[in-house]
């Protein structure tokens, strides 16, 4: 039997459903409606039936979800049941923060080392404490460590030399800073965040809300752009039904 492919936003919903079943099983809270837990996602409950349909029947009619199983059910489909361990390649601002930030070790992804091609930034110490390595190094680590994600913040112009270089030592994800696409193999996926395209995307919408609805649409089903492809493309969310499709851009 053909398995039904997966939308990509449904892939994000689900790490936001998560989160939230995380809060309410620490809150002490052990069964949560469709209602509740759809409106923390900011979807309706039927999208959130529907996401969940993909993979299976979860919940009870007129009883709600028990918040434990469908966290556990939803950890398994991520794949993030245990620690991930994960290599940043460039040494500035962006990786600084990303070091910082506390909410990648809440869901469990491990920084493991970082690298830069800058010769001047070998070497040095990041906030950390972790010491900055050169790529020679990123393959052995890579098989020690058994990392297979990967995070690039790179100048654009390097970013394929960085891409190639992690596919060769096996990395199986990675989440690209650099604004220029990368060409990876099929068997490796690939996120892009670039602020730039997310900010056009929020102005887009607050240009289009000044000017209001265009007589010649009034009736119809305006669409608003969306973020949440695979890609960190646009993603155009229909008002009347809730379904997204990625643009073709």
């Amino acid at each position: 039997m053909k398995k039904a492919k997966i939308p990509a936003a449904t892939i994000i919903r689900l790490s936001v459903y998560q989160r939230y079943l995380k809060r309410l099983l620490t809150n002490g809270v052990q069964v949560v409606s469709s209602q509740e837990l759809a409106s923390q996602a900011n979807v309706n409950p039927a999208q959130l039936r529907k996401d969940l349909s993909y993979f299976g029947r979860f919940g009870v009619r007129g009883v709600g979800y028990s918040v434990n199983t469908l966290l556990q059910s939803i950890s398994s489909i991520l794949g993030v049941m245990e620690e991930r361990n994960v290599i940043l390649v460039g040494a500035g601002p962006i990786t600084q923060a990303l070091l910082r930030h506390p909410g990648f070790a809440q869901q469990g992804y491990r920084f493991e080392a970082v690298f830069d091609l800058d010769e001047r930034n070998i070497g040095t110490v990041m906030d950390n404490g972790m010491e900055v390595q050169p790529l020679n190094k990123l393959k052995e680590i890579v098989k020690e460590k058994n990392v297979e994600l990967a995070v690039i913040a790179v100048p654009s112009e390097q970013g394929q030399e960085v891409g190639d270089i992690l596919v060769d030592a096996g990395i199986k994800g990675i989440l690209s800073f650099s604004p220029n696409r990368i060409k990876v193999p099929k068997n490796v996926s690939i996120q892009y965040v670039d602020f730039t395209i997310l900010l056009d995307s929020l102005t887009y919408n607050i240009s289009n809300g000044r000017r209001g609805v265009d007589k010649t649409q009034e009736g119809k089903n305006v669409q608003k752009l969306k973020w949440g492809s695979e890609h960190s493309w646009p993603v155009v969310q229909s008002n009347s039904n809730g379904y997204s499709v990625t643009c073709n851009s």
